[in-house]
């Protein structure tokens, strides 16, 4: 690590400070008041009009532009969707920064149009790195959560059980408002409102700024805060009415919740305070069946079930920031979160076993019983964060933050076997633990003008400590109760320190970003019943390139190419088994390997006068040892459920988008990708013999959002989400549909808003809203359809007093969630 310490700081101190004059500004959307980041900024020489420099605008909207010899200058800012704006009459002075101030860019004219008569507005942006969507155009999301936005997005999917997938796997990094959050992506976007969100950014190929984990690359969820100068608040409240599909359950869902943000904005302070309460049960019903193969004792045991399988879930959560502007040099910004977490899952489940004979198929015993199952997970979780910047004369930035967070997550698993519903109890088996985390991040990151571009370099160090308490008790007693099999403790640490530097050059017609990351890193897994830690220290570089070109004046061509990273997660690292059902045993590996990826893109952006737009990327993702969670037996009646390395996995397909205008009443937005994927080679599992791997097949998705403004104040919406069939290693999951519809009525010149949402769309077809997931081996099969609720109603209600939309920097948990 030292030896890279000197080349980081010749990158940011080498290179020439101005010697004339500049200009600065900061470029925003007219109606919102939003920073548009990549705004293109040309300087002109007013006597002959030459082109001088230029530069692009960073996150904040901001430019800056020096070495600029004393004169008369005008600048022209360019956007997608936008008109661009010309700025005369400016004069630079030599050793001073001409300040232009706020530049607001307006759509372009039939947008224009469209807005006055419809609210419609731009809702797709696409950037060199980044593809950016207006969370508002999403109305049958709105009472839900980011999720539920979310699962509209090209090559973004839902499965049945809120597995989130982009272009087919689970493996992406989560931002929000730009921060990495090191937790479960699914955990953490069930607690955002969709009321809450602004835009979402899909960075499926991110430069070397970014840390480089996830295989699909990054989500960036920006959130609302008042934009103007006074103070800001908004309310929403939503209720679930009952669904028509209870299956019967014992469990009775229920579905309410509110959010409130207030934003004071003032001079040199800008305070943000937000709270939230959220409870959101979900009703189903699981079939299943397993059958295990014993060749040695020649029996076949078939374990069909059925039954409830429900979740009672809540969580709330206060969130403060509050950033000062010290000075026009200096910046200082915190920010706190506490909230809670609870989900309690019931399994109660009818199980019909026998076992038979292998070569003559003869029956030799029925064995039923009912299975009461419920795992209970929850966690309080607590953290802050400071971050600090200061801008200097050459307008070159440096900015430095801290991050720390406490998290207990804690909770059990209650496994009862009886012989009837409510009857005698012949086995209870449970699995209580307690996982508190610490984790810290420490950046610093320096950004310097050079040229048309600017060069940003920076150091981060990354540490998150997990010790895990996890205990196994049965009645009646059992000899292995008391064995290192099934309890113990578990210690995981995870240190990285990383380095990066990239450049990126903004033009007339080409915009490119190239970069290097560096990172070494060290994991490491201490177990109760292991004398030796199983450690693991990478040293790695990560290559980055993106580039945007313009074929034509509304016809632009991309490319990119980067190395990334999937890590284990601390559950996915832990050995000691948790009884999940009565039929299973999930437990992970210390010694899994991450998962390394390549990805190639190449697409074309063609975009529309009335800033509608539609896009086109071709794909290739090469991966060398996925983690893929994989079956394998443990007796005649219980399935391992274990995280392993399959050998190789390659992805090669298409994300394609839309988003059209057909009317100035009517919006239209589709997704869709289409993606071969193929898992080959060794699979090891555990003390089985290496088994060869080679499952492939076709996987697409759908996804489709239309708009109908009926009038000013009166909208229907309706989406519908598609994903095929796909397979995995051992075998294949089924296609999952869902469909909602929304009608939204505004009052009160559209500070109260009303919607009623019909989600899950069903009719009785049993179609939507079930997933069926299959695995396969030479000694066993198993397969569970998973059915959730349908054709429920949600009501919403926000109102906003003096509200104007902008990001809202609120913290959110860095570790506990993807631990939870």
């Amino acid at each position: 690590m030292k030896n890279f310490l000197p080349l980081l700081f010749l990158l940011v101190t080498l290179f020439p400070n101005a010697q004339t004059g500049g200009i600065s500004g900061r470029v925003s959307d007219n109606s919102s008041g939003d920073p548009l980041e990549y705004a293109s900024v040309s300087v002109f020489k007013t006597a002959d009009s030459s082109l001088i420099s230029g530069s692009i605008t960073d996150f904040t909207g901001e430019f800056n532009i020096e070495e600029l010899v004393a004169g008369n200058y005008y600048v022209q800012v360019h956007f997608l969707g936008y008109k661009t704006q010309t700025v005369n009459g400016i004069l630079v002075n030599p050793g001073q920064i001409s300040e232009l101030g706020e530049i607001r860019l307006s759509p372009a004219e039939q947008l224009v149009e469209e807005v006055n008569v419809t609210g419609n507005r731009i809702n797709t942006l696409s950037k060199v790195d980044k593809q950016t969507y207006s969370a508002a155009q999403f109305e049958a999301a709105k009472g839900g959560n980011a999720i539920d936005v979310l699962q509209n997005m090209p090559s973004v999917t839902v499965n049945a059980e809120g597995e989130i997938n982009v272009r087919g796997s689970s493996g992406f990094m989560l931002l929000l408002n730009g921060k990495p959050v090191v937790a479960d992506p699914q955990a953490v976007l069930a607690q955002i409102p969709a009321n809450a969100v602004q835009n979402i950014e899909l960075i499926t190929s991110p430069s070397a700024k970014y840390d480089p984990d996830g295989k699909s690359g990054i989500i960036n969820i920006t959130t609302k805060t008042a934009g103007i100068s006074g103070t800001g608040l908004i309310v929403n409240a939503k209720y679930g009415l009952p669904s028509i599909t209870d299956f019967d359950n014992e469990r009775v869902a229920k579905r309410f919740g509110a959010d409130i943000t207030y934003t004071y904005q003032k001079g040199k302070w800008n305070i943000t305070i937000g709270g939230n309460y959220n409870r959101d049960d979900l009703a189903g019903y699981r079939v299943g069946n397993v059958e295990i193969k014993n060749f040695e004792n020649n029996t076949l045991n078939k374990m069909p079930s059925e039954g409830e399988r429900s979740f009672n879930r809540y969580d709330y959560a206060l969130r403060a920031s509050v950033n000062f502007r010290m000075n026009e040099s200096n910046t200082l910004s915190a920010g706190i979160y506490t909230g809670k977490r609870f989900q309690e899952r019931d399994a109660n489940l009818n199980y019909s076993n026998s076992q038979w004979t292998l070569d003559t198929n003869e029956k030799i015993y029925d064995a039923p019983y009912y299975n009461a199952n419920k795992q209970i997970k929850q966690g309080t979780f607590t953290l802050g964060n400071l971050d600090y910047t200061h801008s200097f004369k050459n307008n070159s930035l440096l900015t430095a933050s801290v991050l720390y967070e406490y998290d207990d997550l804690y909770g059990t698993t209650h496994n009862r076997n009886l012989n009837e519903p409510g009857g005698e109890v012949k086995q209870y088996v449970q699995n209580p633990y307690e996982k508190p985390i610490n984790g810290y991040r420490l950046k610093l990151d320096y950004a310097v003008p050079v040229g048309n571009g600017t060069l940003e370099s920076g150091y981060q160090f990354r540490n998150d400590k997990q010790d895990g308490v996890f205990d196994y008790m049965i009645t009646p007693d059992d000899p292995t109760a008391g064995d290192n099999t099934f309890s113990g403790t578990a210690l995981s640490e995870n240190t990285i320190n990383s380095l990066y530097s990239q450049y990126s050059f903004a033009g007339d017609k080409l915009e490119y970003i190239v970069g290097l990351r560096y990172e070494y890193s060290r994991r490491s897994v201490k177990l109760s019943f292991d004398p030796e830690p199983h450690i693991l220290e990478l040293s790695n570089f990560f290559p980055t390139f993106n580039l945007l070109y313009s074929l034509q004046s509304d016809l632009k061509l991309k490319a990119s190419a980067s190395r990334r990273i999937q890590r284990s997660s601390n559950n996915q690292l832990n050995p000691i088994p948790e009884r999940e059902h009565s039929e299973t045993l999930e437990m992970g590996d210390p010694n899994l390997k991450p998962e390394f990826i390549w990805l190639g893109e190449l697409g074309l952006v063609k975009s529309f006068e009335d800033g509608g737009s539609v896009f086109i990327t071709a794909y290739i993702q090469r991966s060398k040892d996925p983690v893929q969670r994989v079956n394998s037996v443990f007796n005649d009646s219980i399935l391992y459920r274990v995280y392993t390395n399959v050998q190789h996995g390659t992805a090669t397909g298409f994300d394609m988008g839309a988003d059209l205008h057909p009317a100035k009443w009517w919006a239209l937005f589709l997704g869709a990708n289409i993606n071969w994927r193929n898992f080959e080679g060794d699979l090891k599992i555990l003390d089985d013999p290496v088994r060869v791997v080679n499952n492939s097949g076709w996987v697409y998705s759908l996804n489709l959002n239309s708009t109908f403004n009926l009038s000013s104040t009166l909208s229907l919406n309706a989406n519908a989400s598609y994903l095929s069939k796909r397979p995995t290693p051992q075998g294949e999951d089924s296609r999952y549909l869902i469909p909602n519809l929304s009608l939204k009525k505004t009052f009160l010149e559209n500070r109260l808003t009303a919607s009623i949402q019909w989600q899950n769309i069903d009719l009785g077809m049993n179609e939507s809203h079930r997933q069926r997931i299959t695995t396969w081996g030479d000694d066993f099969y198993t397969t569970t359809n998973y059915i959730y609720e349908t054709d429920f109603i949600m009501l919403n209600l926000s109102y906003n007093f003096n509200w104007k939309n902008g990001e809202a920097k609120l913290l959110k948990t860095e570790f506990g969630e993807k631990e939870f």
